[in-house]
């Protein structure tokens, strides 16, 4: 079962960013199946190391449409995607010394936090870039 779903809901009403959002998604919902079916370390790795790298190729996405259109808040937007690189990053060098497992808790931040970003943060962007033609 997936723990995100995607839905209407999420769209941000650019076609590139929510076909971006949906693969971050689907990484999101692989790596959770992968935990529950205890698949183990290297595939849960290779996993967690495409959703860094992913995240890292939307945010900058994101960012690029800021600063061509000179979004007003993408000071504030940036700070939220270097707080959550920071924060995965620093999960992924404590799972991958072995520190740290994989858990629900941490499914459950993955989760709340790209829902709350989207349906918050990214939304707040939508009329904007559409406002500018970009769609």
């Amino acid at each position: 079962m997936a723990l995100i779903k995607w839905n209407d809901s999420f769209s941000v009403g650019v076609v590139e960013i929510d076909l971006q959002h949906q693969k971050l998604v689907a990484l999101i919902n692989d790596l959770n199946e992968a935990m529950l079916q205890a698949r183990g370390k290297t595939v849960l790795t290779r996993i967690l190391n495409e959703l860094v790298s992913y995240t890292v190729v939307h945010f900058g996405t994101e960012e690029k449409y800021f600063e061509t259109y000179q979004y007003p808040y993408t000071m504030s937007h940036k700070k939220e995607h270097c707080a959550f690189i920071e924060k995965v990053g620093s999960f992924k060098a404590d799972f991958q010394s072995d520190k740290v497992g994989l858990s629900l808790e941490v499914m459950s931040f993955l989760s709340e936090w790209l829902q709350n970003h989207i349906k918050g943060t990214d939304k707040k962007y939508s009329a904007f870039f559409n406002k500018n033609g970009l769609k």
